[in-house]
Protein backbone atom coordinates (compact mmCIF):
# COMPACT_ATOMS: atom_id res chain seq x y z
CA UNK A 1 0.00 0.00 0.00
CA UNK A 2 3.06 2.58 1.07
CA UNK A 3 4.53 1.57 -2.43
CA UNK A 4 1.55 2.09 -4.19
CA UNK A 5 1.14 5.36 -2.74
CA UNK A 6 4.82 6.89 -2.91
CA UNK A 7 4.58 5.88 -6.77
CA UNK A 8 1.52 8.15 -6.92
CA UNK A 9 2.58 11.36 -5.30
CA UNK A 10 6.17 11.01 -7.30
CA UNK A 11 4.14 10.54 -10.57
CA UNK A 12 1.88 14.02 -9.08
CA UNK A 13 5.07 15.45 -8.57
CA UNK A 14 6.67 14.76 -11.90
CA UNK A 15 3.15 15.94 -13.83
CA UNK A 16 3.40 19.23 -11.60
CA UNK A 17 6.87 20.24 -12.29
CA UNK A 18 5.91 19.08 -16.34
CA UNK A 19 2.93 21.87 -16.10
CA UNK A 20 5.48 24.14 -14.41
CA UNK A 21 8.60 23.65 -17.08
CA UNK A 22 5.80 23.91 -20.12
CA UNK A 23 3.67 26.85 -18.76
CA UNK A 24 6.16 29.21 -17.39
CA UNK A 25 9.93 30.01 -17.69
CA UNK A 26 10.68 29.55 -13.80
CA UNK A 27 13.90 27.76 -13.02
CA UNK A 28 12.74 24.49 -11.61
CA UNK A 29 15.28 21.37 -11.49
CA UNK A 30 14.84 18.02 -13.19
CA UNK A 31 13.04 16.88 -16.44
CA UNK A 32 10.57 14.19 -15.59
CA UNK A 33 9.81 11.69 -18.38
CA UNK A 34 6.59 12.67 -20.65
CA UNK A 35 4.79 9.43 -19.68
CA UNK A 36 1.10 8.89 -20.59
CA UNK A 37 -0.18 8.46 -16.90
CA UNK A 38 2.35 11.60 -15.82
CA UNK A 39 0.83 13.59 -18.24
CA UNK A 40 -2.52 13.47 -16.42
CA UNK A 41 -1.37 15.13 -13.21
CA UNK A 42 0.44 17.58 -15.64
CA UNK A 43 -3.07 18.47 -17.27
CA UNK A 44 -4.73 18.59 -13.85
CA UNK A 45 -1.82 21.24 -13.04
CA UNK A 46 -2.65 23.89 -15.32
CA UNK A 47 -4.84 25.98 -13.34
CA UNK A 48 -2.75 25.54 -10.10
CA UNK A 49 0.33 26.92 -12.32
CA UNK A 50 -2.24 29.96 -13.46
CA UNK A 51 -2.91 30.14 -9.88
CA UNK A 52 0.66 30.87 -9.21
CA UNK A 53 1.28 33.10 -12.10
CA UNK A 54 -1.35 35.14 -10.78
CA UNK A 55 0.10 35.50 -7.24
CA UNK A 56 3.27 36.41 -8.67
CA UNK A 57 1.80 39.01 -10.57
CA UNK A 58 -0.36 40.01 -7.56
CA UNK A 59 3.17 40.19 -5.07
CA UNK A 60 4.27 42.68 -7.39
CA UNK A 61 0.95 45.26 -6.80
CA UNK A 62 1.83 44.86 -2.88
CA UNK A 63 5.30 45.37 -3.53
CA UNK A 64 5.06 48.19 -5.73
CA UNK A 65 1.52 49.10 -5.41
CA UNK A 66 2.30 51.77 -2.08
CA UNK A 67 4.73 53.78 -3.92
CA UNK A 68 4.70 53.49 -8.11
CA UNK A 69 2.38 55.44 -10.29
CA UNK A 70 -0.56 53.22 -11.89
CA UNK A 71 0.65 53.12 -15.26
CA UNK A 72 4.34 52.06 -13.96
CA UNK A 73 3.11 49.13 -12.17
CA UNK A 74 0.57 48.47 -15.19
CA UNK A 75 3.68 47.95 -17.35
CA UNK A 76 5.82 46.09 -14.97
CA UNK A 77 2.55 43.90 -14.20
CA UNK A 78 1.76 43.25 -17.86
CA UNK A 79 6.41 42.56 -18.60
CA UNK A 80 6.05 40.45 -15.80
CA UNK A 81 3.28 38.36 -17.57
CA UNK A 82 4.89 37.52 -20.65
CA UNK A 83 8.53 36.84 -18.80
CA UNK A 84 6.60 34.37 -16.69
CA UNK A 85 5.16 32.58 -19.27
CA UNK A 86 7.51 32.96 -21.89
CA UNK A 87 5.25 34.01 -24.37
CA UNK A 88 4.61 30.91 -25.42
CA UNK A 89 0.88 31.67 -25.87
CA UNK A 90 1.06 34.67 -27.50
CA UNK A 91 2.73 33.34 -30.37
CA UNK A 92 -0.17 30.72 -30.72
CA UNK A 93 -2.36 34.04 -30.86
CA UNK A 94 -0.15 35.86 -33.33
CA UNK A 95 -0.49 32.89 -35.74
CA UNK A 96 -3.99 32.14 -35.29
CA UNK A 97 -4.44 36.09 -36.26
CA UNK A 98 -2.01 35.27 -39.25
CA UNK A 99 -4.75 32.46 -40.07
CA UNK A 100 -8.32 34.12 -39.69
CA UNK A 101 -6.46 37.73 -41.73
CA UNK A 102 -5.89 35.67 -44.24
CA UNK A 103 -9.64 34.45 -45.29
CA UNK A 104 -8.08 31.77 -46.58
CA UNK A 105 -9.72 28.16 -47.12
CA UNK A 106 -9.00 26.02 -43.85
CA UNK A 107 -5.92 23.92 -45.44
CA UNK A 108 -3.82 27.19 -46.26
CA UNK A 109 -5.03 28.55 -42.65
CA UNK A 110 -3.37 25.42 -40.89
CA UNK A 111 -0.42 26.05 -42.98
CA UNK A 112 -0.07 29.87 -42.16
CA UNK A 113 -0.25 28.74 -38.46
CA UNK A 114 2.32 26.16 -39.15
CA UNK A 115 4.67 28.91 -41.14
CA UNK A 116 7.47 30.26 -38.51
CA UNK A 117 7.30 33.46 -40.28
CA UNK A 118 5.11 36.56 -38.98
CA UNK A 119 2.53 38.31 -40.93
CA UNK A 120 1.14 41.84 -40.42
CA UNK A 121 -2.29 40.28 -38.96
CA UNK A 122 0.01 39.29 -36.37
CA UNK A 123 1.35 42.03 -35.54
CA UNK A 124 -1.75 43.97 -35.12
CA UNK A 125 -3.56 41.16 -33.42
CA UNK A 126 -0.49 41.09 -30.53
CA UNK A 127 -0.36 45.00 -30.40
CA UNK A 128 -4.25 45.12 -29.97
CA UNK A 129 -4.27 42.28 -27.42
CA UNK A 130 -1.30 43.85 -25.50
CA UNK A 131 -2.97 47.45 -25.48
CA UNK A 132 -6.34 46.01 -24.74
CA UNK A 133 -4.93 44.10 -21.47
CA UNK A 134 -3.15 47.10 -20.66
CA UNK A 135 -6.13 49.02 -20.66
CA UNK A 136 -7.98 46.57 -18.58
CA UNK A 137 -5.39 46.26 -16.20
CA UNK A 138 -4.80 49.96 -15.51
CA UNK A 139 -8.14 50.28 -14.76
CA UNK A 140 -8.21 47.67 -12.53
CA UNK A 141 -5.19 48.70 -10.59
CA UNK A 142 -6.43 51.97 -10.78
CA UNK A 143 -9.24 51.68 -8.73
CA UNK A 144 -8.57 48.75 -6.65
CA UNK A 145 -5.78 50.84 -4.80
CA UNK A 146 -7.52 53.81 -4.65
CA UNK A 147 -10.21 51.45 -2.58
CA UNK A 148 -7.47 50.23 -0.62
CA UNK A 149 -7.98 46.89 -1.90
CA UNK A 150 -4.56 45.15 -3.00
CA UNK A 151 -5.52 42.16 -1.71
CA UNK A 152 -8.77 41.64 -3.81
CA UNK A 153 -6.91 42.94 -6.53
CA UNK A 154 -4.15 40.48 -6.18
CA UNK A 155 -6.90 37.10 -5.96
CA UNK A 156 -8.26 39.10 -9.26
CA UNK A 157 -4.79 38.21 -10.75
CA UNK A 158 -4.59 34.50 -10.02
CA UNK A 159 -8.27 34.02 -10.80
CA UNK A 160 -7.47 35.04 -14.07
CA UNK A 161 -4.82 32.80 -15.61
CA UNK A 162 -6.08 30.49 -13.80
CA UNK A 163 -9.39 30.08 -15.44
CA UNK A 164 -7.70 30.80 -18.49
CA UNK A 165 -5.60 27.22 -17.62
CA UNK A 166 -8.50 25.61 -16.93
CA UNK A 167 -10.32 26.46 -20.26
CA UNK A 168 -7.76 24.90 -22.22
CA UNK A 169 -8.56 21.16 -20.58
CA UNK A 170 -12.76 22.04 -21.45
CA UNK A 171 -11.22 22.79 -25.47
CA UNK A 172 -8.92 19.72 -25.19
CA UNK A 173 -11.82 17.64 -24.41
CA UNK A 174 -14.84 19.37 -26.27
CA UNK A 175 -12.74 19.93 -29.68
CA UNK A 176 -10.71 17.23 -31.37
CA UNK A 177 -7.17 17.79 -33.12
CA UNK A 178 -7.57 18.27 -36.65
CA UNK A 179 -3.92 16.62 -37.24
CA UNK A 180 -2.67 13.98 -35.41
CA UNK A 181 0.33 14.85 -33.71
CA UNK A 182 1.98 17.57 -31.99
CA UNK A 183 1.26 18.55 -28.43
CA UNK A 184 -2.06 18.97 -28.87
CA UNK A 185 -3.02 15.59 -29.75
CA UNK A 186 -0.53 14.20 -27.01
CA UNK A 187 -2.61 16.54 -24.38
CA UNK A 188 -5.97 15.50 -26.17
CA UNK A 189 -5.25 11.60 -25.98
CA UNK A 190 -3.59 11.59 -22.48
CA UNK A 191 -6.71 14.29 -21.21
CA UNK A 192 -9.64 12.28 -18.85
CA UNK A 193 -13.09 13.45 -17.82
CA UNK A 194 -12.12 13.42 -14.17
CA UNK A 195 -8.51 15.86 -14.67
CA UNK A 196 -11.21 18.56 -15.44
CA UNK A 197 -12.68 18.05 -11.41
CA UNK A 198 -9.21 18.06 -10.24
CA UNK A 199 -7.68 21.19 -12.34
CA UNK A 200 -11.06 22.76 -10.90
CA UNK A 201 -9.85 22.17 -7.17
CA UNK A 202 -7.19 25.04 -7.18
CA UNK A 203 -10.56 27.23 -9.00
CA UNK A 204 -12.89 25.81 -6.17
CA UNK A 205 -10.43 26.91 -3.24
CA UNK A 206 -10.19 30.19 -4.91
CA UNK A 207 -14.19 30.41 -4.45
CA UNK A 208 -14.26 29.48 -0.98
CA UNK A 209 -12.38 32.48 -0.13
CA UNK A 210 -14.23 35.18 -2.75
CA UNK A 211 -17.37 33.41 -3.42
CA UNK A 212 -18.19 36.46 -5.75
CA UNK A 213 -15.80 35.27 -8.38
CA UNK A 214 -18.80 32.60 -9.37
CA UNK A 215 -19.41 35.86 -11.46
CA UNK A 216 -15.95 35.13 -13.05
CA UNK A 217 -16.31 31.72 -13.54
CA UNK A 218 -19.96 32.16 -15.38
CA UNK A 219 -18.62 34.97 -17.68
CA UNK A 220 -15.60 32.80 -18.58
CA UNK A 221 -18.23 29.59 -19.43
CA UNK A 222 -20.06 31.86 -22.13
CA UNK A 223 -16.63 32.95 -23.68
CA UNK A 224 -15.45 28.98 -23.49
CA UNK A 225 -18.76 28.12 -25.35
CA UNK A 226 -18.37 31.17 -27.88
CA UNK A 227 -14.48 29.92 -28.17
CA UNK A 228 -15.30 26.61 -28.93
CA UNK A 229 -18.21 27.13 -31.53
CA UNK A 230 -16.06 29.41 -33.43
CA UNK A 231 -12.86 26.56 -33.57
CA UNK A 232 -15.37 24.29 -34.96
CA UNK A 233 -17.06 26.33 -37.48
CA UNK A 234 -13.66 28.31 -38.74
CA UNK A 235 -11.65 25.18 -38.16
CA UNK A 236 -13.23 21.76 -37.67
CA UNK A 237 -10.78 21.35 -34.22
CA UNK A 238 -7.82 22.26 -32.54
CA UNK A 239 -4.04 22.51 -32.59
CA UNK A 240 -1.78 24.31 -30.30
CA UNK A 241 -1.88 27.65 -31.70
CA UNK A 242 -5.51 27.52 -30.83
CA UNK A 243 -5.20 26.38 -27.20
CA UNK A 244 -2.67 29.83 -26.86
CA UNK A 245 -4.78 32.04 -28.45
CA UNK A 246 -7.35 30.28 -25.85
CA UNK A 247 -5.49 31.12 -22.63
CA UNK A 248 -4.23 34.78 -24.15
CA UNK A 249 -8.54 35.38 -25.57
CA UNK A 250 -9.49 34.35 -22.00
CA UNK A 251 -7.18 36.09 -19.94
CA UNK A 252 -8.28 39.40 -22.10
CA UNK A 253 -11.86 38.70 -21.25
CA UNK A 254 -11.21 38.26 -17.84
CA UNK A 255 -9.76 41.22 -17.36
CA UNK A 256 -12.38 43.30 -19.13
CA UNK A 257 -15.04 41.01 -17.24
CA UNK A 258 -13.19 41.68 -13.95
CA UNK A 259 -12.90 45.55 -14.92
CA UNK A 260 -16.61 45.43 -15.69
CA UNK A 261 -17.72 44.14 -12.14
CA UNK A 262 -15.14 46.32 -10.20
CA UNK A 263 -16.25 49.39 -12.13
CA UNK A 264 -19.95 48.85 -11.85
CA UNK A 265 -19.53 48.22 -7.75
CA UNK A 266 -20.81 44.43 -8.23
CA UNK A 267 -17.51 43.25 -6.98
Amino acid sequence: MDGKRSVSIREMGDGILIAFQFLTTLPLPGRPEWQPHILNWALRAYPLVGLVVGALLGSLVLLLGPFAPVWVLTLVLLTAWMVLTGGLHLDGWMDVADAIGSRAPLEKKIAIMKDPHVGSFAVVGLLLLLVWKAVFLFGLVDIGLQRGQPGALMVMLMAVPALSRWGVLVCLGQLKPFRQEGLAWLWHLSLKKRDLAWGFVPLGVLLCFQPWLILLFVSYLLFLAGWIYWCKRQFGGVNGDLLGAAIEGGELWGLFTLFIFIWSGMA
